[in-house]
């Protein structure tokens, strides 16, 4: 991997403040950071990495947030539980000159973590750096499914990519190498069903708010198949995100948010998370942070999870059940160890489901799931 000091500010958050004031295992204690010498993560499973570029919500504004640091203060003082884990905070990407700037040694940095099989943990910034994210992997050439939490969909049609339009060029630009995606907890009176409905014919998933707050765990395998995942603070409410003084009153609970970034941690697959639309200039109290920081702290409970899940080839860690549904005769496996669900496709293929698709399958149903999935292959 490259040395990737020179895309971060010289001077680390940490280093402003007194470690001496945390304790012995809280995370400003134990975690490991660059310095203007050092930039060694090579040890790290989980690798933060700050970008406040919020010009692409803002284009006449010409600073630069400081919503990752604000997000670090109160992610310094939950305690860390797994200590199996190794946790690497890279600093802040320096401001560019222009936006594109800042985007492309963003882009850069992403680009080395993922090669050296890293997960990374991005800190925005406004909603549109999420391009960067994919743009990452599309270096790479490779193909991902891709999920974004947002009470929106950012299809807005601008000449500039924006925080409002960044979508319209990660699904329709070329080469495009997104297999598929998933929009979680969109807001039905903010979108345009005529937007939704062309999406819906290339067979992308939409999970309405209603839907995924109803039957939350249904969320897990969509997030257990996905690479990436972008979450704009915008989808949880404002009595749980009081920074969203643009947002709505309905929306995601804070706790709600916490279980989808641990289902998140505990994919596989995903290796880069976003967490965006945070403006510390506006937060009360510092709420909206505290749950950032809460967020991320599940997403690492999650990764905890991940990695004592066993293979799918290890027969001995999985229940096998047989179901018939209208001539098809599928298998369900559910781990031994975490007890989620997997289900076979015709190809042979096993894909993550839930409980509720076997349960459904098992009253001669087919589910919705298998049938999407179905559809796309």
């Amino acid at each position: 991997m490259q040395d990737l000091r020179s895309f971060f500010s010289s001077k680390h958050y940490i280093e402003t403040i007194d470690r001496n004031d945390f304790q012995p295992l809280q995370w400003g204690a134990q975690i490991d950071y660059a310095t203007a010498d050092s930039f060694d993560c090579d040890d790290a499973d989980i690798v933060i990495v700050g970008c406040g570029e919020i010009r692409g919500a803002d284009k006449d504004t010409k600073s630069y947030g400081a919503a990752p640091d604000a997000i670090r203060a109160q992610l310094y003082q939950l305690y860390k539980w797994h200590s199996s884990i190794k946790i690497y905070d890279a600093g802040n990407i320096l401001q560019g000159a222009s936006i594109e700037d800042t985007k492309a040694a963003l882009r850069m940095v992403l680009h080395e973590l993922q090669l050296a099989d890293k997960v990374v943990l991005v800190l925005g910034g406004s909603h549109d750096l999420t391009i960067q994210q994919y743009e990452a992997f599309k270096m790479s050439e490779k193909i991902i499914n891709a999920s974004v939490v947002d009470m929106l969909v950012d299809l807005d049609e601008t000449e500039t990519i924006t925080n409002r339009s960044f979508l319209m060029e990660m699904l329709t630009g070329s080469p495009n190498f997104v297999g598929h995606y998933n929009h979680i907890a969109f807001q039905s009176y903010y979108v345009n069903p005529v937007m939704l409905e062309t999406l819906d014919k290339i067979r992308f998933d939409f999970f309405r708010l209603g839907k995924v707050r109803e039957h939350i765990e249904d969320m897990e395998p969509v997030l257990r198949s996905s690479h990436l995942l972008s979450f704009d603070m915008n989808a949880v409410k404002y009595c749980d995100a009081p920074m969203n003084k643009t947002g709505s009153p309905n929306g995601l609970g804070g706790d709600e948010a916490c279980l989808l970034t641990r289902y998140a941690g505990m994919s596989g697959a995903l290796s880069s998370f976003g967490i965006y639309g945070f403006d510390e200039t506006k937060d009360k109290d510092n709420m909206t942070a505290r749950l950032a920081a809460q967020m991320i702290w599940y997403f690492v409970d999650g990764y905890f999870l991940r990695k004592t899940e066993a293979d799918l080839s290890d027969k001995n860690e999985f229940v096998a059940y047989h179901v018939q549904f209208t001539g098809n005769d599928i298998q369900f496996l559910k781990s031994k160890r975490t007890n989620r669900w997997w289900m076979q496709l015709p190809d042979g293929n096993f894909e993550p489901c839930s409980y509720s698709d076997y349960v459904q399958a098992s009253e001669n149903e087919i589910p919705e799931r298998w049938l999407r999935l179905q559809e796309r292959n």
